[in-house]
């Protein structure tokens, strides 16, 4: 039997990406969708997640969570980027099942707990949903198997400010007390993110293998690809989300340090990943008692990519 997997998330035009390669990879087994707001609202993100399981024939509950920061002010939205529905303001149709009545934290929760040592939490979102949980529930933290997300940066600059990305300046406070907890890490930021770029020619060749899916992802991505040639003047996307699920299913496609983080929470630093690596000789004390995560920092990006994509083109329709 695979292993289970709750996927966390704020869909949003990479995270679709990320979700459909979960629901069609054979190795996913993938028990449950946890919302948090972030590219959009929550509704909206739960909605999302709901319409993506439903485009893939799958009968997977989402569970809608965190509509916004532990502690600091929302900062609002990303229309811009991801359009206000998401999917680059395609206005597609409501989905016509339902979302879970259950708080995602507690989803979280008892799915730990139903199968200690076993669940792996891919986060692609905020970490409200999962530093709720820790909140609810301190014990679960050495329960969990793993925790991938997609988010942070160690050297690399910034996505939303000169130093944070912005997952994790979406609720820094959130971050550190995930980062901090007593359980196994990977931090799939923007030191890999920004090496693997989706050029806008492979999403129109997986729309031709499979209009369906692949078309949706398309269309979706538009407004995605024309926010990243205005900015970075690249013809195509960073490919950020499906970094983390091609991490869970080939850990081989990436290269890693072994490293503490803290998150700052104020200044203008804020949302900022501070990294100790592993033997670090430094008299600092803020990182006393903090694992090492893996913090990956190198990557194969066109063998991503063919994971990603290949899957999607094989299952797909």
């Amino acid at each position: 039997m695979k292993n289970p997997v709750i996927f966390d998330t704020d869909p949003g035009i990479d995270d679709a990406f990320a979700i459909h390669h979960a629901l069609y990879h054979l190795e996913i087994n993938l028990i449950g969708l946890t919302t948090v707001f972030g590219n959009v609202p929550v509704e909206t993100a739960a909605k999302n997640a709901k319409i993506l399981v439903e485009m893939a024939g799958q009968d997977i509950p989402v569970f809608q969570g965190a509509s916004g920061p532990l502690v600091a002010p929302h900062k609002g939205f990303p229309d811009f980027i991801h359009g206000a529905d998401g999917f680059g303001d395609i206005n597609l149709p409501d989905p016509k099942g339902s979302i879970e009545k259950t708080y995602a934290p507690q989803f979280i929760i008892d799915s730990v707990r139903k199968q200690p040592g076993e669940v792996t939490i891919i986060a692609v979102g905020p970490l409200t949903n999962l530093a709720m949980a820790l909140r609810m529930a301190p014990d679960i933290a050495p329960l969990v198997k793993e925790v991938i997300i997609m988010g942070g940066a160690a050297k690399e600059y910034g996505n939303i400010s000169a130093v944070a990305e912005a997952n994790i300046f979406n609720d820094p406070h959130a971050a550190d007390i995930v980062f901090r907890a007593d359980w196994p890490m990977v931090m799939a930021g923007l030191d890999v993110t920004h090496q693997v770029i989706l050029h806008r020619k492979e999403a129109e060749e997986l729309a031709q293998k499979v209009p369906r899916i692949g078309g949706f992802l398309l269309d979706a991505a538009d407004l995605y690809f024309k926010f990243y040639n205005g900015a970075f003047g690249i013809d195509g996307c960073y490919f950020h989300d499906p970094c983390a699920t091609a991490y869970y299913v080939n850990p081989d496609l990436f290269g890693s340090i072994d490293a503490a983080v803290r998150v700052s929470c104020e200044g203008p630093a804020f949302g900022q990943t501070l990294i100790k690596p592993k033997g670090h000789p430094g008299p600092s004390t803020e990182w006393d008692g903090c694992r090492n995560h893996k913090i990956l920092m190198q990557v194969k990006d066109a063998e991503t990519k063919d994971e990603v994509l290949g899957t999607i083109a094989q299952f797909a329709d």
